[in-house]
């Protein structure tokens, strides 16, 4: 286990040579909506590692209570799926007992409703039916008497079909899903609706088609693939065939002697920051929002690129982020967010400087 961690740390810290020219951009006015979500105090949370919205507004929590587990994986580490209805009341809890549930990394909702959880520890992506039945598992779990490694990602071997610490799921207008295939195989794995393999791409490395630990992932309706390639500190844009369209940066000027808030100060760190999560909102007009772990922020961007916008800054206040891991953007004005190190989900409501009264 400490090997894993000291490994995980030691990828987060690399930086890419490169430096990159910072560009100007607005800060976006918020606020945080406290106590949105009801559960009893018999429910603390743990760490929160994704949240996602179906059609109806319905939440479901990616959540790591941390509660004692009978097999090796991870220690005590556990996955909850809690539902919340649009208000925030706790609906149900649902996956218990799934075999492909280990160390949950990203939850998804589909066009259908259907939920997707990626578990970079079973290295398995689940697909749960609206009423939580399972429905289609890609990848495999490795047996009990397995040797479970965490290989170096330079020494990874692809094989199709299987995966090696999965992160994220997306899915074009035709169906087919792609997986950000991300702690050891660097690449992004595409296939058809019913799981069948079409191809990967990717390899570990800081070229245009390489990538290094690839943390999230996001498709729009046009068929784009976004991968937030935190290691290189940059977005990576490809179509769906997976060819090389552009590299978006989060290049917006920040104080590098502020004390962050796990860690030490990083004054020689790059101008461009390190994308963590990722979100292509709904609505008429897409856009893609991401956060960085350091300085902590947000920032919701047009598809080609150009930074729109920003808030939000580390810390454990209300409005402020620890480690933010997962973003649902329905709605371009209002965000959920997994603030995983703060343990809690925070609704945040853009363009706004104070909370609606109970009239609005």
């Amino acid at each position: 286990m400490k090997r894993l961690i000291l490994a995980a740390v030691a990828l987060m810290l690399v930086a890419v040579p490169a430096s990159a020219q910072t560009v100007d951009a607005p800060e976006i006015p918020y606020v945080s909506v406290p106590n949105f979500l009801k559960y009893p105090p018999s429910m603390n949370l743990g760490e929160t590692l994704a949240v996602a919205e179906n059609s109806k507004g319905h939440i479901i929590l990616l959540n790591h209570p941390g509660t004692a587990t009978a097999g090796p994986l991870y220690g005590n580490a556990t996955t909850n799926l809690l539902e919340f209805d649009d208000q925030g009341n706790f609906v149900r809890e649902l996956g218990q007992g799934v075999y492909g549930l280990g160390y949950g990394h990203a939850v998804r909702f589909d066009l259908e409703d259907n939920l997707w959880v990626v578990d970079k520890g079973t290295n398995a992506v689940t697909k749960f039916d609206p009423s939580g039945y399972v429905v289609l598992n890609l990848g495999r779990r490795p047996e009990g008497f397995d040797h479970y490694e965490h290989v170096a990602p330079e020494n990874a071997r692809h094989v199709d079909g299987y995966f090696a610490g999965p992160t994220d799921v997306g899915w074009d207008a035709d169906g087919n899903i792609y997986v950000s295939d991300g702690y050891m195989n660097s690449r992004v794995a595409k296939m058809d609706p019913w799981g069948n393999w079409i191809k990967s791409w990717g390899s570990y490395g800081t070229g245009d088609d390489q990538l290094r630990l690839p943390h999230n992932l996001q498709v729009d309706r046009d068929g784009f693939v976004y991968v937030a390639d935190r290691t290189n500190r940059r977005i990576q844009k490809y179509d769906s065939d997976g060819n090389f369209v552009k590299t978006i940066l989060l290049n917006v000027p920040y104080d590098k002697n502020m004390q962050p808030v796990l860690g030490n100060p990083r004054p020689n760190m790059p101008d461009n920051t390190a994308p963590w999560t990722l979100c292509v909102s709904g609505g008429e007009t897409q856009y893609l929002f991401a956060s960085d772990e350091h300085p902590g922020r947000i920032y919701k961007l047009s598809l080609d690129g150009e930074i729109l916008g920003w808030l939000g800054g580390s810390g454990r206040a209300p409005g402020q982020f620890n480690w933010l891991h997962g973003i649902s953007c329905r709605d371009e004005n209002t965000l959920i967010v997994a603030d995983m190190n703060n343990w809690r989900v925070q609704k945040l409501l853009l363009n706004q400087t104070t909370l609606p009264t109970d009239d609005e």
